[in-house]
């Protein structure tokens, strides 16, 4: 079939397989680019490694420093006239690639919060690895049943306390509006709190802990976001920086565990803000990216998802490195975006923008590139007019 992309919001539902193994290969080749990572993980658990941050990740543990990777991820195959999600053609291409250099990579498709994906990957990691000194946290999911519970819960992006207006911008119309947030109950805030905090990181450590798959000096890393002030209302400050508070009480909980084992650690990396699946869903967030990237790429300082996991690996943890911590104990790969000068400008320009002036102001084009790149399309080389088999079966 032709595959073309359809739009529907926030969400692109159809995936280019041809489009997406590209995607993949230009993040491998940056890696390599770069240089080796010596010395790095050698064996590494990727939690969420299908998308983002979590496959960027992985292609840096493969390709920077040979890593065996064992990734967990919850995608949907091709059904019948529908192609995959662009995780699962992402994943088939990462995993032929690898394989093709030598590299252990296997893969584990289904819930992973629930207790029987948690067994199925430490009877692999047992089995063909022994144990993982590196477990990546990258689950970006709308809901999680609670694996004791059987509970069912929601996360949501609103505001905690008060309604909030501001200025959003519809990326596929380029229309610049306003948008009013409710605010969230109690129930919202614990369910957020429930999916997106960090109970789940730490039954996976400790299952990996009770089963003696962690090598002594392992280090676990979780992801999140901080961001300027004209983004807290419904980030830091709303119900997803809740559950990102968790998700840091839950990191200082597994530092104290793995410094007994074995001298290891865990933290916490803050990462830029950049064009993924989730954060597209989060109104105000997409205009404040268009912004910034314009702001960046004439400074010369933007980065995608796979430039700042190479530069976490290579200068923060591994490498001869170690983390520089902030006053709360976390990894600042943000710091080219907070730097004063492009926050100010920032200010500067958010109150200007309008439907009129958007392109002029913003990079609403790179924003759409990178949001088409997701999904396999706007890919150098790829021919989206030939025919393409949707159905790819998993290595």
């Amino acid at each position: 079939m032709i595959i073309k992309p359809k739009v529907r919001g926030f969400l692109c539902v159809t995936a280019h397989p041809v489009g997406c193994a590209a995607h993949v290969q230009e993040w491998i080749d940056h890696v390599k680019a770069k240089g080796p990572i010596n010395p790095g993980p050698r064996k590494v658990l990727v939690i969420g490694s299908s998308t983002g941050y979590g496959l960027a990740s992985r292609i840096t543990a493969a390709f920077g420093s040979g890593a065996a990777t064992l990734g967990v991820f919850f995608e949907r195959p091709s059904e019948e006239g529908r192609p995959a999600t662009p995780g699962w053609y992402n994943t088939i291409a990462f995993t032929r690639a690898a394989r093709a250099a030598g590299l252990y990579a296997k893969n584990l498709n289904g819930d992973a919060f629930s207790d029987d994906i948690k067994r199925q990957a430490l009877e692999l990691i047992r089995t063909d690895l022994g144990q993982v000194d590196l477990v990546v946290y990258s689950l970006a999911s709308p809901r999680r049943t609670h694996p004791r519970t059987g509970v069912v819960h929601k996360s949501c992006l609103k505001p905690v306390g008060a309604p909030y207006t501001n200025k959003t911008v519809d990326t596929d119309k380029g229309i610049v509006s306003e948008v009013t947030i409710d605010p969230a109950n109690e129930t919202d805030i614990a369910d957020t709190v429930a999916v997106m905090g960090g109970e789940d990181w730490e039954f996976w450590i400790a299952a990996l802990r009770e089963a003696h798959l962690l090598a002594p000096g392992a280090q676990s890393v979780a992801y999140s976001y901080i961001g300027p002030e004209v983004t807290w209302a419904v980030y830091k400050n709303g119900t997803i920086g809740l559950a990102k508070n968790d998700l840091e009480r839950a990191a200082r909980n597994i530092d104290a565990q793995l410094r007994a084992h074995g001298g290891g650690q865990a933290f916490i990396s803050v990462n830029k803000a950049l064009v993924t699946q989730a954060s597209s869903a989060i109104p105000v967030v997409p205009l404040y990216i268009s912004i910034l990237y314009k702001l960046m790429k004439a400074r010369g300082t933007h980065e995608g998802c796979i430039e700042q996991m190479q530069r976490l690996f290579a200068t923060q943890m591994y490498n001869g490195h170690k983390p520089k911590f902030d006053e709360a104990g976390r990894v600042r790969v943000d710091d080219l975006e907070m730097i004063p000068e492009v926050q100010a400008a920032v200010r500067a320009i958010w109150p200007e923008v309008t439907t009129a002036n958007l392109a002029e102001l913003t990079d609403i084009d790179g924003y759409r590139t990178e949001f088409m790149k997701l999904f396999g399309f706007g890919l150098a080389g790829v021919d989206y007019e030939a025919e393409v088999e949707p159905h790819v079966p998993m290595p």
